[in-house]
């Protein structure tokens, strides 16, 4: 079990904006997640990967992936607040969920 987040380097979001982000991603996934699979990836030690990706088209292209396969995620919008626009899609928040099912999305993209 493992989750998996994705954040936009073309934003050019500083080191906090990008934890920020990250941290929407991970919790906004985690609660679209099974019960039976949280607690399970929660005992395994909660991990996780960062990845990147250069645009938004990336981005929403792998959500949409992540639906199809049926895994728990969730695309994050930034409130406008600091760095970013408002309504800017900044990072991909993708289960807990089986390692394999994950990498198949993911598995190409380089680490942050």
């Amino acid at each position: 079990m493992k989750q998996t987040i994705v954040i936009r380097t073309d934003l050019k979001m500083g080191k906090g904006k990008c934890c920020s982000q990250s941290c929407h991603a991970s919790i906004a996934s985690f609660l679209k997640s099974k019960k039976q699979d949280r607690e399970k990836w929660i005992n395994e030690g909660m991990k996780k990967v960062v990845l990147k990706v250069s645009s938004e088209k990336e981005l929403i292209y792998l959500f949409n992936l992540a639906k199809k396969e049926k895994l728990p995620c969730e695309l994050i919008s930034d409130a406008g607040l600091t760095q970013i626009r408002a309504g800017a899609i900044t990072a991909l928040g993708i289960g807990p969920a089986d390692n394999k099912k994950i990498d198949k999305i993911t598995g190409k993209l380089k680490l942050m």
